[in-house]
């Protein structure tokens, strides 16, 4: 199950998923193009469903496509047809369709529920790898960084070594051992022999690298999961955020020209027309702002990281960008959760609001210096604490 740790992608796109009223809707008509088959593929899918409706296993291919396509477009819509596939089954006790359950509930931030679903998946297939990485990924977001080993442990007894070493090395870089998760990510990458492992390896030694104040070897990660030739939003946010935080704007605008459906990558674009003063830029921050009033209205907080993130970086609107920042870390605490939140505290004047992310910082140990100087930015007696 390749890639299976990219549900630390979960940017929270404010476009919100949408379940389908009847078997009958046309969910999207792609286009076909030349050596794209996306379209030809979901329509079998469909069809083996429909000729089969109570067939769990072909629930499960369509769904999982589903959730796929939702992941490398950043496109939301597509977990919204994996829902509305899942939720014809709402007694299974087939292992892939809890896990696939898990992974809707974590993708709307219901950890605890996703959690459930997961535990629920073991018990009726203990060697149901998917669903134990699933388990690590959302520890990790959560920060609970000695349950996120003991599930990487199990992926390492079950065999999985990659996705093992993939979760280990996460755990390592987050838990205050750049070096140490570098290498062990490396060694992951060394065994991988799927484009997608490939691709989302390269992307994670990007980001370590970076933390780490090697910007050539980030890049050289960078482009090498680039090269794949695969889509994947997860490595253009982490490659544009890169080339933002290197002053780099120009590069990152026809990158992304093509990717207004996805949120968390129209964000990055708005970003960088802003700075270069480009006249798409005010277009292009209207649409993040009508889009964030749209999830607010539908009372969907998924997005509040990226919200968090326009309020303060385009609108300079500091008290409502820590408040939506403070909110989001109460939830997930990723690195870039933090850094959102550090940001803001600072422009706002705000030390209180800081202080879970500065407490991080000391707990964890987590060596990148950028962040380290953020939580001693944030508060005059912030102790980050000592790297490891």
């Amino acid at each position: 199950m390749a890639g299976l740790l990219l549900l630390l992608v979960t940017f929270g796109a404010a476009a919100a998923p949408r379940t389908p009223t009847s078997d009958a809707e046309v969910l999207e008509k792609l286009p076909l193009r030349a050596g794209d088959k996306t379209a030809r593929e979901l329509g079998s899918l469909r069809a083996a469903l429909t000729q089969a409706p109570t067939d769990e296993a072909a629930a499960t291919q369509l769904a999982w496509r589903y959730f796929d396509l939702a992941m490398a477009r950043g496109d939301p819509r597509y977990i919204g047809y994996a829902d509305a596939v899942v939720r014809r089954f709402p007694a299974t006790n087939s292992a892939p369709l809890l896990t696939l359950r898990g992974m809707l509930r974590q993708y709307r931030h219901d950890f605890a529920g996703a959690l459930g679903d997961l535990d629920e998946a073991l018990k009726q297939d203990p060697a149901y790898a998917s669903a134990q990485a699933w388990r690590g990924a959302i520890f990790l977001v959560k920060a609970d960084y000695a349950a996120a080993r003991q599930a990487c442990g199990a992926l390492q007894s079950l065999g999985r070594d990659v996705l093992a070493g993939g979760c280990l090395g996460l755990a390592q870089a987050y838990g205050g051992q750049l070096a140490a998760g570098y290498q062990t990510l490396q060694k992951s990458l060394n065994l991988a022999g799927f484009p997608e492992d490939q691709l989302w390896l390269q992307t994670r030694l990007g980001e370590v690298a970076a933390w780490q104040g090697r910007p050539a070897q980030a890049e050289a990660h960078y482009r090498e999961a680039l090269a794949l030739g695969r889509d994947d939003v997860y490595l253009l946010a982490a490659w544009t955020d890169f080339l933002l935080d290197a002053q780099r704007p120009a590069d990152v605008v026809p990158l992304l020209q093509a990717w207004e459906s996805s949120d968390s990558l129209l964000l990055r674009l708005a970003e960088a027309e802003t700075g270069l003063q480009l006249p798409d830029a005010a277009r292009h921050r209207q649409m993040m702002a009508d889009r964030f009033d749209a999830a607010r209205a539908r009372g969907d907080t998924t997005h509040r990281a990226e919200e968090a993130r326009f309020e303060l970086r385009l609108r300079q609107d500091a008290k409502t960008a820590v408040r939506l920042a403070r909110d989001n870390y109460a939830v997930q605490r990723e690195p870039r959760d933090a850094r959102v939140l550090l940001e803001a505290a600072i422009a706002a004047k705000d030390s209180a609001s800081a202080q879970p992310a500065r407490e991080w910082l000391r707990n964890s140990g987590f060596e990148d210096t950028r962040m380290r100087q953020l939580g001693q930015a944030s508060g005059a007696d912030a102790n980050t604490g000592s790297t490891r």
